[in-house]
């Protein structure tokens, strides 16, 4: 799980799990993308439960056109293998451009995830 993302993004993701729980209305920039590089997969992940370190909210595309907002365990995308048995990976040059909800519109829109 660890190679999934760097103990800072794990901070960051966990600030952002912290105020959602206590109720926050935030809309942050997602910090990390993962991806599978041997499918079209793709998940934006903005925060992390605190309650489990593990359950990850973000947008998820799974290459099917149909982008939405959910969760999803790191611990089960450190499991996820590809058609060409590719793992899950960081995207380590990824730069949030605009906030979580601006890229599910356009996601949405779009039907995919386009950067």
């Amino acid at each position: 799980m660890d190679r999934l993302i760097t103990e800072d993004e794990r901070r960051q993701l966990l600030d952002h799990g912290a105020a959602r729980v206590a109720g926050q209305a935030i809309d942050p920039q997602p910090v990390v993308r993962l991806f599978t590089p041997d499918a079209h997969a793709t998940w934006l992940l903005a925060s992390l439960s605190p309650a489990d370190g593990d359950t990850a909210y973000g947008l998820i595309d799974l290459g099917i056109g149909m982008p939405e907002l959910g969760e999803i365990k790191l611990s089960d995308l450190a499991s996820i293998v590809g058609p060409r048995q590719q793992p899950v990976m960081r995207d380590r040059y990824f730069r949030a451009a605009r906030s979580l909800s601006e890229y599910t519109r356009l996601a949405q829109e779009n039907g995919s995830i386009f950067d």
